[in-house]
């Protein structure tokens, strides 16, 4: 599970590690929670190109009845996403990279609950996750929302003991594999290696 995320880098940290022409200005923030607004990046529509938007997190499809439906969507199971009627759209159609600087699990009792800050090795401050998005329109008012959900997986050893699941952390070089909707990118969807992930208490 993913329920918790540090965007700390500004836009054009983004811009540069994307390769992206343009980024909307937005506040870093070091605890994004569900509902929040966050770039995503994603091919432009009609083209190959990429660009980056700010959405809301919690995946609302089409044919749900208000924004709510999206807090039970803020993840995504790898193993149904091709089949589940709220992300398979999606995945076909799109999919899009969440850029963030660490993810956050918690362990412990009630009370005593203990905060974990997950990121990369090595020192590689901004990486990305396997992302959907969709757009919804409010059937009362019109308006029009984007909203994006993170896709998860098992945890790895190095995490299992915090948690059952993680976020599916999409590598620099398949970027662009997990983009292309022609390419199911199953094989993406996988834990990441023990060895390239760095755990610290907060």
């Amino acid at each position: 599970m993913c329920g918790r995320y540090d965007l700390s880098d500004n836009p054009a940290a983004i811009k540069a590690k994307f390769n992206v022409v343009l980024v909307p200005e937005f506040t870093p923030n070091p605890d994004l929670r569900p509902t929040d607004s966050a770039p995503v990046v994603r091919r432009a529509h009609g083209s190959s190109e990429r660009e980056v938007a700010l959405l809301r997190w919690g995946l609302v499809p089409v044919w749900a009845k208000d924004l709510k439906f999206g807090v039970r969507c803020i993840n995504a199971r790898s193993e149904t996403i091709g089949s589940t009627p709220a992300f398979r759209t999606a995945y076909r159609k799109r999919r899009c990279l969440v850029p963030l600087n660490a993810f956050y699990e918690w362990s412990g009792p009630a009370g005593h609950r203990i905060k974990w800050r997950i990121s990369l090795l090595p020192d590689e401050p901004l990486f990305a996750l396997a992302g959907l998005w969709e757009w919804w329109k409010d059937p009362v008012g019109g308006q029009g929302v984007e909203t994006y959900t993170i896709v998860t997986t098992d945890a790895n050893q190095a995490l299992a003991p915090l948690h059952d699941r993680m976020p599916v952390i999409v590598a620099e070089r398949d970027y662009e594999r997990w983009l292309d909707p022609g390419d199911e990118a199953r094989d993406l969807l996988v834990p990441f290696a023990d060895e390239a992930i760095r755990i610290t208490k907060t």
